[in-house]
């Protein structure tokens, strides 16, 4: 792309767009046609910005396109006397802000003829740095009205009142106060020419076709080449800048399969490339492993991800697809663990971990998936090497700088160093739950307990556990609020208030294994004093979020006096939803509890914004309510919001 100035990050349509026309004849088609090629990349990077990030960003760029070329549409249906890329930008933001409004409008953009229709492949942006990234999470916090005011400041170089103007043409709801919003975000509207926000420049990935048959797999790889090339070709022809693939042929084809098992072809990242980075995930993670040469070795990890045997174990995380590698992978390891040798690769999107019997008989191969984008600092710090009668081993990334052991179900007892060798492979670890009984965790909950290079965070400790997976899972606490405090955000558990609470809570964490998870945080919401004088008890919520976007939430009640490693009740549970994440931060939840003098209690409480709470026994201003009540009482529990929402118990407690 060319460079541009700094003030206007994308040159001014207007002039090349309006021309005078006859009164009462529509555009004609070769210029309504012309406009909307010279500046088609602009539209589609709109549409991109403006539509609800929800979506995924595979249907965005297909609808990004879309919107696109329907605008063409409006176009040649105008007066003559229009200038036509203003016509064709506000129908463009006009389907992007309907489709965030869901009101079908975004439905209608998927049907009739005009969209590609890419089958077996996944597109999406290219990944961009550290800054990029801070933006893209930035701009998907915003409305989509803000969102598209941002794109319309920085793609389009407007000032807020010609912004405003656009918004309100567009059909926006509040387009002054979108484009006040946009104008808060703290950032260069230079990034927005980055590949991160360019879904004319593309990079492809391959679905799961395990469940297709042979046949008809490599018909629809072939049907789906096809059509990501008839869509590469509509953005050369309008303008794009695709990223070459290669040397090795385009996407689908047998050289760049071929390409993608070369061992010599892998992608390897330097030993001191996290220490230049912003952005520190499995990117900056350097090939480690005394087999990390080994040709033959990695040679036949690629050939059995791309073709498994009948005999070798594969295993993925739910959402997790298993399809061989698109492009040349990165390889993060090599080398010997135990009785086994192990390769582990990251092709962007999925770790890959491949293993075989060191002696190189005995034992079938394994393969095991597990979905990785968006990790950072924590959630690519640390990858499961091997497990082995009830012990794992971690390889650490090369920005840890300590190690540690902790249980969690003894939060006073201090952290015992972890030995590392010089690769940032740990000494084994107990897995949570080794040796307990069916249906318990155990005496002790293992977590590592890891500390940051002061050369990318200063004394950044966190905690990861293994729930199974390849990757450990990050565990965080967000504090109880305080008397006009502003919300908290989580952090890290690492001091004493967060290990006394996550005690409660390390039990139910193995209900979550195998699950894809990659955080859970354990937000205590509230405290209430009890009645008779009984202390003072807590209400937390576990949020784990999934790798694939799905999570669950556990809300459970602590009475005082509870045994460090005892569970809370628990008060509610939610398998699937937003319940006690930053989208949904109201919570409310009821127990019965019994006090030290024998009677019976309902008791309830809501998070910080609660302003009364009701049952049919009783109703209590302000987040918490304790009313005596016979030993099994059944109530309808419901609370009220200072914006007036109306919260209820989570179910399946």
């Amino acid at each position: 792309m060319k460079s541009r100035p700094s003030h206007a990050p994308f040159p001014s349509a207007s002039k090349s767009a309006g021309r005078s026309r006859r009164a009462g004849s529509h555009i004609p088609v070769a210029e309504a046609e012309a406009a909307l090629v010279e500046h088609y990349p602009r539209l589609v990077r709109l549409a991109y910005l403006a539509l609800p990030v929800s979506t995924g960003r595979h249907r965005r760029v297909l609808l990004a396109h879309r919107l696109a070329q329907r605008s063409l549409r409006v176009a040649l249906n105008s007066a003559a006397g229009d200038v036509v890329y203003p016509l064709l930008r506000r129908e463009v933001l006009r389907g992007a802000l309907a489709g965030g409004r869901r009101n079908g409008r975004l439905r209608t953009a998927l049907t009739g003829a005009g969209l590609p229709q890419v089958v077996g492949l996944r597109m999406h942006p290219r990944a961009g740095g550290g800054d990029e990234l801070a933006l893209d999470r930035a701009l998907a916090a915003l409305p989509a009205a803000a969102r598209a005011a941002y794109g319309l400041l920085g793609v389009e170089g407007l000032d807020e009142r010609a912004a405003r103007d656009v918004l309100a043409e567009a059909g926006a709801d509040d387009p002054r106060g979108a484009v006040r919003t946009a104008a808060a975000v703290d950032n260069d509207h230079r990034l927005l020419a980055a590949g991160e926000f360019d879904p004319c420049t593309v990079q492809v990935r391959p679905t799961d076709l395990l469940r297709r048959r042979q046949r008809a797999r490599a018909g629809l790889a072939a049907a789906a080449a096809v059509a990501v090339g008839a869509v590469l070709l509509a953005v050369a022809t309008a303008g794009g800048s695709p990223e070459p693939y290669g040397s090795a042929g385009s996407p689908g084809s047998a050289a760049a399969a071929a390409h993608a098992l070369d061992p010599a072809a892998l992608v390897r990242a330097s030993p001191q490339a996290w220490t230049a980075t912003a952005r520190l995930d499995f990117t900056a993670w350097p090939a480690r492993g005394n087999r990390a040469a080994d040709s033959a070795l990695l040679g036949r990890a690629l050939a059995v991800w791309a073709h498994p045997a009948a005999s070798v174990q594969v295993t993925a995380t739910p959402g997790t697809p298993r399809t061989a590698p698109a492009q040349p992978p990165q390889l993060l390891y090599a080398g010997d663990v135990d009785a086994v040798t192990v390769v582990v690769f990251y092709d962007g999107l999925r770790l890959v971990r491949y293993a075989q019997a060191r002696s190189g008989g005995g034992g079938a191969a394994a393969l095991d998936f597990a979905q990785v984008e968006g990790a950072d600092i924590t959630t690519a710090a640390a990858v499961v090497l091997d497990r082995v009668d009830g012990n794992t081993r971690f390889l650490t990334a090369p920005w840890v700088a300590d190690a540690a052991g902790r249980d969690l179900l003894r939060p006073g007892t201090p952290a015992v160093p972890l030995h590392r060798a010089a690769d940032g492979t740990t000494d084994p670890v107990r897995m949570p739950g080794a040796g307990a009984t069916s249906g318990t965790c155990g005496t002790t909950w293992p977590a590592l307990q890891l500390r940051s290079s002061g050369k990318v965070a200063e004394q950044h400790s966190f905690l990861l556990t293994d729930l199974g997976d390849l990757t450990p899972v990050h565990l965080t606490f967000t504090p109880p609020p305080a008397p006009g405090d502003t919300p908290r955000a989580p952090r890290e558990a690492t001091g004493a208030q967060a290990l006394a609470s996550w005690a409660h809570g390390a039990c139910r964490l193995g209900e979550l294994r195998g699950q894809g998870v990659r955080s859970v945080n354990d937000w205590q919401f509230a405290r209430m004093v009890l009645p008779e004088g009984a202390g003072s008890a807590a209400w937390t919520c576990d949020r784990a979020d999934t790798w694939r976007g799905p999570g669950r939430a556990t809300v459970q009640f602590l009475p005082p006096g509870a045994p460090a490693a005892s569970p809370g009740t628990l008060a509610g549970r939610q398998s699937d939803g937003s319940a006690c994440s930053r989208f949904s931060p109201h919570v409310m939840a009821g127990v019965m509890w019994k006090s030290p003098g024998g009677r019976w209690y309902l008791l309830a409480a809501g998070s910080r914004d609660v302003t009364a709470i009701t049952s049919d026994l009783a109703t209590a201003s302000g987040a918490t309510l304790a009313a005596p009540a016979p030993r099994g009482t059944r109530t309808t529990l419901s609370a009220r919001t200072t914006s007036g929402l109306v919260l209820h118990p989570l179910g399946g407690a």
